[in-house]
């Protein structure tokens, strides 16, 4: 999963609180139908569940509807009504309304000529993808499966007998990334890869010269992101340098270990803000001056690509397609995963050496066109195009 070279989604996420059927933030429909171009139901996590698939499914919702494309939004995590939200607290009760709330709303798919479905992995992929697709299917429309989850390998493998008779409902599957299309190739399905986008207007470049010892960390609060090893490592940057601060930034199950942690280590100049919503983000990315990822398993982080259009200094694992972005010595620093001591050692030697960081930031935001809406507008034009051929 994740290599140290450099030559999921649980099913209590799927408990969140937008709205029913149509998103609330989807404007009237922009008659792209009469334009000649089909229309578009997005099926994905709404940004009630903060995380890259919304990020990315609300991008490519904004993006279409600028192309004068009918979009219509179909939430996985539709709202609960007021007298039945108590029941967010109870995962397996929570999962069960969450469903019957969420099928009957498949009906909106009729009014589509594509059907565009955004996944994770295990059990999310069976009680969001995979009855959409189903439905879709039944209604006689074109479906585009569009995977994101860096578990991908582990999901297809064991999960296999279960994901692939869904897999071939989908008339085309996409992936963000070449690395999980040879990780579906290896489980005999083919894929087109068109990157994730990040609008580079939000995330306005500054360089960071001088270079102070600013830390954040923007992965949500699950064992496979390794927060706690992004603690470790800045406990050992403090020795050197008392005054270096530390923002996570993220919610999830390991909230009060990591803050136990925080506690044993003794650390000063650790801030845990919780849950940011996106309209905070580039404010958050502004206020620091490297970022940090200790994950463990991963694909293409929508949080590394916003750092990078921000101008931080990137150091990470290299996990999933994390070494395309950040290429070791020339767009940012690779570390193993697991080891605070190598991060922490390449944090120092990135405030030691300013100018190289700053050489690294600069590099990498110039290669950011490719995962911008103008760099894949005409892919997913065409994929979308032949639902008319």
């Amino acid at each position: 999963m994740c290599r140290a070279d450099f030559a999921s989604t649980p099913i209590e996420t799927l408990g969140g609180s937008s709205a029913p059927g149509i998103h609330p933030l989807a404007p009237p429909r922009s008659g792209g139908a009469a334009l000649g171009r089909p229309r578009v139901a997005l099926v994905a996590a709404g940004l009630e569940i903060l995380g890259g698939q919304g990020i990315q499914a609300q991008a490519l919702a904004e993006g279409l509807r600028a192309e004068g494309y009918d979009v219509t939004f179909v939430p996985v995590n539709p709202r609960l009504p007021k007298g039945l939200r108590w029941a967010r607290g109870w995962p397996y009760l929570r999962t069960v309304l969450n469903e019957s709330f969420y099928l009957p709303s498949l009906v909106e798919l009729r009014r589509a000529d594509v059907v565009h479905v955004f996944s994770a992995s295990y059990w999310s992929f069976l009680l969001g993808p995979a009855p959409a697709m189903a439905v879709a299917r039944a209604l006689g429309k074109r479906v585009i499966l569009n995977y994101h989850s860096g578990e991908a390998d582990d999901h297809l493998g064991r999960w296999g007998t279960l994901v692939h008779p869904f897999l071939g409902l989908a008339h085309a599957i996409v992936v963000p990334s070449e690395y999980l299309r040879l990780v579906f190739r290896r489980h005999g399905h083919g894929v087109r890869v068109i990157p994730n986008v990040v609008d580079l207007a939000r995330y306005a470049y500054r360089e960071r010269l001088p270079l102070e010892p600013r830390l954040l960390s923007t992965r949500n609060l699950e064992p496979h992101y390794a927060v706690d090893n992004t603690l470790k490592a800045f406990a050992l940057l403090r020795a050197s340098h008392p005054k270096a601060t530390l923002t996570v930034a993220g919610y999830g199950s390991q909230e009060a270990p990591l803050r136990q942690l925080a506690r044993t280590l003794g650390l000063e100049g650790v801030r845990f803000v919780g849950r940011v919503e996106p309209a905070q983000m580039p404010g958050l990315y502004d206020g620091a001056d490297l970022f940090l990822n200790s994950s463990t398993v991963d694909n293409q982080p929508v949080s590394v690509l916003e750092s990078l259009a921000s101008g931080l200094p990137v150091i990470s694992t290299p996990c999933g397609d994390i070494p395309s972005l950040v290429r070791h010595g020339e767009t940012g620093l690779l570390v193993p995963p697991g080891d605070p001591e190598a991060m922490a050692e390449a944090i120092r030697g990135l405030l030691k050496d300013e100018g190289h960081a700053a050489a690294m930031a600069q590099r990498a935001r110039a290669e950011l066109e490719r995962f911008t809406w103008r760099g894949v507008r005409r892919e997913w034009a065409a994929l979308y195009g032949e639902a008319r051929a």
